[in-house]
């Protein structure tokens, strides 16, 4: 999970980030840190769009490369062992 620190250097410096929701590159989201709280992150798309993620997703820099499908985190079913 990423950290308040880094969250507020993100959105200090006007950063735009790549979150990184799942192995598909076509559900990225890219935008800028608003807000956030305990459990989710408020980013503003490029449309200007408001979106809440959930802060255990990959927040990274847009600039970089997009991390290998094996280092993003494992969704688990509810009631199946990690």
């Amino acid at each position: 999970m990423i950290s308040d620190e880094q969250l507020d250097r993100y959105r200090i410096d006007g950063t735009l980030l790549r979150i990184v929701r799942d192995a598909d590159p076509r559900n990225d989201i890219r935008g800028y840190v608003v807000a956030w709280n305990e459990s989710s992150v408020a980013i503003r798309k490029r449309s200007r769009k408001l979106v809440q993620l959930d802060r255990k997703y990959v927040y990274q820099p847009y600039t970089e490369s997009r991390p290998a499908e094996y280092t993003l985190p494992r969704e688990t079913n509810e009631g199946e062992e990690a």
